[in-house]
C-alpha cells in the first residue's frame, strides 16, 4: 500500500515539505521528510506498550532546511573531517569548502541533508514499511568529481529493526562515505541527559585525533583507556574523564575501529556484523547496531546547547547520543585507513540496521536478564 507524505511546512523554493510515517504490527513508528532525507521520529514501544520517541528533531520542515545540529541527518557526499579542505585523487587536487578552520567537515558548503531528495516509493505492507529517496550530485558538487546518483532507503521490519540502505553509483572515481546522524535518547526527547545509557562497542581500537580532530594516521588501543567499553560503561563514565582527548571534544567525539567485517555479497562493502549496543537507564529500551562498514564515530551531543526541538523542547549537551558508522574520518590522507574511494567499477553500497527492543522494565531492574556472550 502506498504511504502518501502529510504537509511538513514549505521548501526554501516554495515546495511542499512531506513527512511520511511508516509503522509494524508491533506498534513502531518511523517518521522521514524529504527535506534531507531525515529521520524525523523513531518511535519504540517499551515493555509496557508505551511509545518513545527516542531521537532528536524538529517539529517541521523549518528546523530540517537549517539544522546545524544535523539531527536525523544523512551526511554526503563525505562525512567527518578532510584534512585542509582538499584532496587529490587520481593525480589531480580538489579544493573543498573550509568550514571548520582550514578543514572541511561534513563536506562543508551546501550539505545533503539540507536538500530536497526525490521520494522514489513510500509503502506500507502488513509486517512493515519501506520508504525510498533519490539525490543526484553532478560533477563537482561541494567539490568533489564525479556525478553521483544516490537511493537511500529505509525500512522497517516487522522486528522493530531499522535497516539504512546506501546505493550509490559515480560517474568517476570519488569519495563517498555517508553516515546517518541521528542522536538517540532511548528514554525519550524531553531534554534530559543520556549520560546514564550504558554503551557497548564491539571494538578494540580508536584512531588518534589531534586537538582539531583531525586524524594523525595512527589507530591506538582502548585497552586501559577512558573508550574501552567493549564490555559496556556508562557514558556518564567516559564523559567524566580527565583525559586529554575527552576534555578537548567536550565528551566522546572520536572514531572506533570495528571488529573487522567478512568480505560482503552482492556489492556491499562488507558483510553484516553485530558492533555496537546501547541501553536505556529508564525505559529498558534497547538499541543494537550492525553494519558492514570499518568505523563508527561516537558523538555525546557535546554541542547541542541552546538547540529547540521538537515540542519546544530545550536541548542541552549530551542529551543524546549520535553513532555514526562510516569510513574514517579523513581517510584519503592516510592509505592505511580502508579507502572510500568508489567510481564506476566500484559502486558505493552499504547497509546499517538499528534494531529496537525492550526486553525489562529499566536498566538495574530486577527482572533484567544477564547478557551472555558477544553479539547477542
Amino acid at each position: 500500500m502506498q504511504v502518501n507524505g502529510t504537509a511538513f511546512g514549505q521548501l526554501p523554493d516554495g515546495g511542499d515539505a512531506l513527512l511520511f510515517t511508516i509503522s509494524n504490527k508491533a506498534g513502531m513508528q518511523v517518521a522521514l521528510t524529504n527535506v534531507g532525507g531525515c529521520i524525523v521520529s523513531v518511535k519504540v514501544p517499551t515493555a509496557a506498550g508505551e511509545l518513545v520517541d527516542c531521537v532528536l528533531g524538529y517539529d517541521d520542515a523549518a528546523g530540517y532546511v537549517n539544522n546545524g545540529p544535523m539531527f536525523g541527518a544523512p551526511v554526503g557526499r563525505v562525512v567527518n573531517r578532510i584534512a585542509g579542505a582538499s584532496f587529490e585523487l587520481g593525480g589531480t587536487t580538489y579544493e573543498l569548502t573550509a568550514n571548520e578552520g582550514p578543514n572541511a567537515n561534513h563536506s562543508g558548503r551546501d550539505p545533503w541533508f539540507q536538500r530536497e531528495w526525490e521520494v522514489v516509493r513510500a509503502e506500507q505492507g502488513e509486517d512493515g514499511g519501506t520508504v525510498e529517496f533519490r539525490l543526484l550530485s553532478p560533477d563537482g558538487d561541494q567539490g568533489f568529481p564525479g556525478e553521483v546518483d544516490m537511493h537511500m532507503t529505509y525500512e522497517l521490519d516487522g522486528h522493530d529493526a531499522l535497516c539504512v540502505t546506501y546505493d550509490g553509483t559515480a560517474s568517476a572515481p570519488t569519495l563517498i562515505n555517508m553516515t546517518n546522524h541521528s542522536y538517540f535518547n532511548l528514554n525519550g526527547c524531553d531534554g534530559q541527559t543520556v549520560l546514564h545509557h550504558r554503551l557497548t562497542v564491539d571494538a578494540d581500537s580508536y584512531t588518534e585525533t589531534t586537538d582539531a580532530l583531525i586524524p594523525t594516521g595512527r589507530v591506538l588501543p582502548i585497552d586501559g583507556t577512558p573508550l574501552d567499553v567493549h564490555d559496556g560503561k556508562e557514558l556518564e563514565d567516559v564523559v567524566g574523564s580527565k583525559a586529554p582527548s575527552i576534555v578537548n571534544a567536550r565528551g566522546i567525539d572520536h572514531n572506533f575501529v570495528l571488529a573487522p567485517a567478512e568480505e560482503g555479497k552482492d556489492g556491499f562493502v562488507g558483510a553484516q556484523r553485530h558492533v555496537a549496543r546501547l541501553e536505556a537507564d529508564q525505559t529498558g529500551i534497547v538499541l543494537d547496531i550492525s553494519t558492514d562498514l570499518p568505523g563508527m564515530q561516537v558523538y555525546t551531543g557535546n554541542y547541542v546547547e541552546g538547540s529547540s526541538g521538537k515540542g519546544g523542547v530545550a536541548y542541552h549537551d549530551h542529551c543524546a547520543v549520535a553513532l555514526e558508522t562510516n569510513f574514517y574520518a579523513d581517510a584519503i590522507h592516510h592509505p592505511n585507513f580502508p579507502q572510500p574511494v568508489f567510481g564506476p567499477d566500484r559502486p558505493y553500497r552499504t547497509r546499517t540496521v538499528y534494531a529496537f527492543s525492550a526486553r525489562w522494565a529499566a536498566v538495574g531492574s530486577a527482572d533484567r536478564p544477564a547478557i551472555v556472550g558477544w553479539p547477542l
